[in-house]
């Protein structure tokens, strides 16, 4: 009887685990709102009940515990293998993380700005790209966010080229230039809230940021999605545009990046 009960709870304990692990992931890979529900609400709510932690956290403790200190390469594939296979987490990704690097590669940007920093993932990865001399500032409204990227790419030894901001999009880009003395940027990677892509790079404009060959590159603007952004630099003769297909990271979720040149 014992041993039955004993079987029973194990073989319980192993369904659900498939079920959470597998199951259910799976199920969901192609109904985008109940897969980010799924990743993005419920399961980060359990695993920060059981845990005790944040998931960027647990992504930090990750780092220190298994990426090679001074090697950014090693801590975007600790990041990745952990996002992929443990906790899914909304950075850029393994897959659409390479045509990032590519453009950054073409580029060659000497200022760059990212807005959205999160865990600090994309800082590191494009920090490591960067030829010398160049800077790429990065901006976070959350600040515990800020705090866990600030130790990430420490870690990764790309602090002397990164400047992490805190605060609004809003409120910075009006006096980056002051701030920075700076006169426009090369490159534009843009990644965090969706709905903050268009009057972003209105602003961006309006305050002279942009110069003729300027890019911008645009995560996630089919998943979660950033429609009005991408009627306007699909739209507007002032920017030339091209799609890359691709995946919503660590899924197989249709999304991709938008390659913008600024025209002038």
């Amino acid at each position: 009887m014992l041993l039955a009960i004993v079987y029973s709870c194990v073989g319980g304990g192993a369904a659900l685990y498939a079920l959470y692990r597998w199951i259910i992931p799976n199920l969901l890979q192609y109904h985008t709102g109940a897969l980010l529900f799924w990743h993005d609400d419920l399961v980060p709510w359990v695993r920060d009940t059981l845990y005790g932690s944040t998931r960027p956290e647990r992504i930090l403790a990750e780092v220190k515990s298994k990426a090679t200190r001074g090697d950014a390469r090693s801590v975007v594939d600790t990041i990745d293998q952990y996002c992929r296979h443990q906790e899914w987490a909304m950075n850029v990704g393994d897959e659409k993380g390479t045509i990032l690097d590519s453009i950054v590669c073409e580029v060659k940007p000497r200022a760059m700005l990212e807005l959205g920093t999160y865990c600090g993932y994309s800082a590191v990865r494009i920090a490591s790209l960067l030829p010398p001399n160049s800077r790429l500032i990065t901006m976070e409204f959350n600040p515990v966010f800020a705090a866990i990227a600030r130790q990430v790419i420490a870690w990764a030894g790309v602090e002397d080229k990164v400047v992490l901001i805190e605060g609004p999009s809003g409120d910075w880009i009006p006096k980056m230039k002051k701030e920075f003395g700076l006169t426009s940027f090369d490159l534009v990677f843009l990644d965090h809230w969706k709905d903050c892509y268009l009057p972003d790079t209105k602003l961006m404009e309006e305050c002279g940021l942009l110069r003729t060959g300027s890019i911008l590159v645009a995560d996630n603007v089919i998943c979660p999605g950033a429609p009005d952004y991408l009627e306007y630099v699909r739209g507007s003769p002032r920017y030339e545009s091209k799609y890359f297909r691709s995946h919503l990271e660590y899924t197989r979720v249709e999304d991709g990046i938008e390659k913008s040149v600024f025209l002038g």
